[in-house]
């Protein structure tokens, strides 16, 4: 299974449904804690730009925020790209 990496904060409810749907299926995740400056900076980075969170990761794959991630859930694309090497 690719390696998933969560962008977080405690208190943000679009990053815990993001959490709760890996959760659901069984997926493990890396969860960072996004609330320093310094590793906000990094996401962004990383995330092109993008300064919300979650900022979510599966593999080399930037799927973007919750909204996405649960997209990708609908259209039945998340679970061949939580395979992928």
């Amino acid at each position: 299974m690719a390696p998933v990496v969560l962008y977080t904060t405690r208190f943000c409810p679009y990053c815990h449904a993001a959490k709760q749907l890996l959760q659901a299926k069984g997926v493990a995740y890396e969860d960072i804690d996004a609330s320093s400056p310094a590793v906000r900076r990094e996401m962004m980075e990383r995330a092109g730009g993008r300064h919300t969170v979650p900022q979510i990761f599966i593999g080399d794959t930037h799927v973007g925020g919750c909204d996405e991630l649960h997209a990708m859930e609908r259209a039945g694309k998340l679970d061949a790209l939580l395979a992928a090497a």
